[in-house]
């Protein structure tokens, strides 16, 4: 097996609170930027106003409205609520179960590859055909039979990646974040902002007589295909963009760009699947990719092929 070679991380989108991977409020982030922190991270968590770098080593550091640090982590997962840090323990690990966390449902991946959601459903994002709310977790039976290898949950939509690289994905397309045609940009051909939404990615009510936003709701996971027949192998949502890695180490981005969250030098909004040029210009393979709610870090590392 031969040895991977060094990577790093980069990030795009918004960081008006000065998080990685730049300093300054006000500021977003068009195309991929390499952090500044050394090459020694290892995990990266985000949420709207902070992020959460984790090493190999075991330190937490934080970057934006929240500072602090912390040792003896093994993870850590970012909200604007609170911060949840895995500790180290000794002795053997326990294989743990993949849990993803929406703005009002929850995802979970058992030990065999199913997939249970559960919270609010009025969007679709529970994949269970309907919209209603689902107190406790409910085994998501359109994908029974199919094992599936990762999921991941956007604000009010959700995705899974199969063992064999087949993405599946569901919930609200307000702004083609489930790769479907959205009528507010086949017909404007402009990004769909934030109207709708608070600072923190929570949904408002609309002011009466302002202009609604076609939105589809599709409440069964969809089977969705990247261009060229691309197998993936990683996904992740941020509040209504969506960003998934192939095998072959290229990047996809699609859904909400105001911020410059898709990579592609620009703030435009995409309902299909756009690779992300940066990676391949710069001969880089991308490894991991993890979405905060409005931006993306990536770790990639050198294309021995090229």
């Amino acid at each position: 097996m031969t040895e991977e070679l060094p990577g790093a991380w980069f990030g795009f989108g918004f960081c008006g609170f000065g998080q990685e991977p730049v300093s300054g409020h006000g500021r977003w982030v068009l195309s991929p930027e390499q952090l500044r922190a050394g090459g020694d991270i290892c995990h990266v968590s985000a949420s709207w106003s902070y992020t959460a770098l984790v090493t190999r080593g075991g330190h937490v550091e934080l970057s934006g409205s929240a500072k602090g640090s912390a040792d003896g982590c093994r993870d850590a997962w970012a909200s604007e609520g609170l911060l949840v840090l895995l500790r180290d323990r000794s002795g053997s690990r326990a294989e743990l179960q993949r849990l993803e966390l929406g703005i009002e449902h929850a995802l979970l991946l058992d030990a065999a590859g199913q997939v249970f959601s559960w919270g609010g459903g009025r969007h679709g994002q529970l994949g269970h055909g309907t919209l209603e709310a689902e107190p406790e977790p409910r085994l998501l039976e359109a994908l029974q039979g199919l094992p599936m290898a990762q999921l991941a949950a956007g604000g009010w939509h959700s995705v899974c990646v199969s063992e064999t690289g087949d993405i599946y994905i569901w919930g609200w397309n307000e702004s083609g974040q489930l790769a479907l045609p959205t009528r507010s940009l086949a017909e404007d051909k402009r990004t769909v902002t934030g109207e709708a939404l608070n600072e923190d990615g929570s949904e408002v009510e609309r002011v009466a007589g302002a202009p609604a936003h076609f939105i589809t709701i599709q409440p069964f996971p969809a089977l969705l295909d990247l261009p060229l027949g691309s197998e993936a192998v990683g996904a992740s949502c941020g509040s209504r963009h969506t960003a998934v890695v192939t095998r072959t180490g290229e990047l996809y981005t699609w859904g909400w760009g105001k911020y410059g969250q898709l990579g592609h030098k620009d703030t435009t909004s995409l309902d299909q699947p756009c690779r992300v040029e940066y990676f391949v210009e710069k001969q880089l393979q991308v490894k991991t990719v993890t979405c905060g709610p409005w931006n993306t870090y990536v770790y990639a590392v050198e294309n021995r092929n090229s």
